[in-house]
């Protein structure tokens, strides 16, 4: 059994994957980088290491120095948490062969599901719905136009080995072809180190829908229900929620048992995700497999009531599975918001810096998994992503309000934030109505940023009345001091200026 764990990781996934360690007695190794030396996750941990320069290519992706440091810590296991390593076949072999126990699957499943054009292969030989498209890498530009004539246009032509929207263009006409081969191609190598591209039919109003999935290692598998991820924003995902608002019942049966059968395909065991799209007539197809944890794994672990972190540990510890399909409910509704250090009026640009001050939210139903404190410096080497807010409610308008209400009371001070754009995004009448796709953010764009600057009008507003009644109260003491010096002490002198028209 796992006594010590080595989590390859940083932020808020490691300090997630060790509270569900301290509460299994298993001891927590951490690594880190020059830049995340005073690091929540390495103050949190059992013991520390040191593996490299802050850049990851010199830290977090060296499998080496990670494997050294389970090693010299004496650790039994390594969780990759989602990430860096964490699809990384090679990885998961080198642990195998150096008798370190790898929580996630078999590196043949990583390799199989992590190379999308086999996936898709898989699938098929599975009886799981695909997308139109090509069955193997478009060779030449002459075999892409014949595919693309085949199934028509408008269609996606995708890196095999893609993810993130890199190695993806999309292809309206058939002058466009060449050019966007060409530009996906390059940035799938530059990417991924593999130029090797996919043609598929473009889905033009799409549902992102992803099933929880977990398998033992004695053959049973099943599912944890669904999650929408339609709140995207270049691909990325924003906003998550379970259960999803164009879920029907027969619906979800259908599309768990299809996730169940390409799990088992590849002989999956651990937990790992089975990624497709719902269009507007409720057809799905498989998209991807995603072979590890899930940012958005909390809102399924509040409404099925499953730690799936310990269900990793204990699967791969050897143990079957404690939860049968026919015993897994849903109850309630659960909302993830995720919060990047960004600012939303720069075309999104990451803010690293310094935290001055963060208040969380609490209350009733209420969970976040961050890694900041105040005084920490939010690095520029890694995601954006500084933290999680997750709500439950007895129903999904419970759940908004609930989540309104919190991110009203979340307060981070030193960097930008998308906090204000999120409650901007809860208060827009398609996601009130659960009437989105993956277009919602494009749809809503002038919504969101006219509602975003009505907030930050309001916030002005506020900020003026605390001045006034600040040099109110400071007049009444020192009647002779200037109004200039008055000002130079207000810690926000610029936005008070501009909002006064100063």
């Amino acid at each position: 059994m796992i006594k010590k764990l080595l989590v390859a990781n940083r932020g808020e996934i490691a300090v997630r994957v060790m509270r569900s360690c301290k509460e299994m007695g298993i001891k927590t190794v951490a690594v880190y980088s020059d830049a995340d030396r005073k690091a929540k996750h390495v103050r949190y941990a059992d013991e520390a290491y040191y593996i490299g320069a802050s850049p990851s290519s010199e830290s977090y992706l060296r499998k080496d120095k990670i494997i050294e440091v389970a090693k010299k810590s004496g650790a039994d296991a390594i969780h990759p948490g989602y990430g860096f390593l964490s699809e990384n076949g090679d990885f998961a072999q080198l642990c195998e062969d150096e008798g370190i126990i790898f929580i996630g699957p078999s590196p043949y499943a990583i390799h199989t599901m992590g190379d999308k054009i086999t996936a898709r292969q898989t699938m098929m030989e599975a009886g799981v719905p695909v997308v139109p498209g090509s069955k193997e890498k478009i060779s030449s530009e002459k075999r892409a136009m014949e595919v693309i004539r085949q199934i028509g246009l408008p269609v996606m032509i995708k890196a095999s080995a893609g993810g993130g929207g890199k190695g993806m263009r999309m292809v309206k006409e058939e002058s466009e072809v060449i050019s966007a081969l060409r530009g996906a191609r390059s940035e799938a190598k530059s990417a991924f180190g593999d130029d090797a591209v996919y043609v598929e039919k473009y889905i033009s109003s799409p549902h992102h829908i992803e099933f929880q999935i977990l398998a033992d290692k004695f053959g049973n598998t099943i599912h944890l229900c669904e999650r929408e991820c339609s709140v995207q924003r270049r691909h990325q995902k924003v906003v998550e929620e379970t259960p999803s608002p164009l879920m029907t019942a027969e619906l979800r049966e259908k599309m768990g048992r299809d996730a169940v059968a390409a799990a088992k395909a590849v002989n999956y065991y651990g937990a790992g995700t089975i990624e497709f799209l719902v269009d507007d007539d409720l057809n799905y197809y498989f998209l991807e497999m995603n072979t590890r944890l899930q940012v958005e794994h909390p809102i399924t672990e509040r409404v099925v009531g499953v730690d799936i972190v310990r269900e990793q540990i204990n699967i791969a510890n050897g143990l079957p599975l404690t939860y049968a399909q026919d015993k897994i409910r849903q109850r309630g509704h659960s909302i993830e918001c995720r919060i990047y250090a960004e600012d939303p009026e720069n075309n999104f640009m990451p803010s690293p810096g310094i935290i001055k001050e963060i208040v969380e939210p609490l209350g009733l139903g209420v969970r976040t998994d961050g890694y900041m404190y105040e005084g920490f410096e939010i690095p520029i080497f890694y995601d954006p992503m500084i933290s999680k807010l997750i709500v439950w409610g007895e129903t999904r308008m419970e759940a908004i309000m609930r989540m309104r209400r919190v991110l009203d009371e979340y307060k981070i001070s030193g960097v930008k934030t998308s906090l204000s754009f999120l409650r901007s995004i809860m208060e827009t009448p398609d996601f009130v109505e659960g009437n989105y796709n993956t277009h919602f953010i494009e749809k809503n764009f002038d919504f969101l940023m006219s509602k975003r600057n009505c907030d930050k009008h309001c916030e002005d507003i506020a900020m003026i009345a605390a001045f006034v009644e600040y040099l109110s109260k400071l007049e009444k003491t020192q009647p002779t001091t200037q109004f200039d010096v008055y000002f130079n002490k207000w810690k926000d002198v610029g936005r008070i200026k501009a909002a006064m028209r100063i």
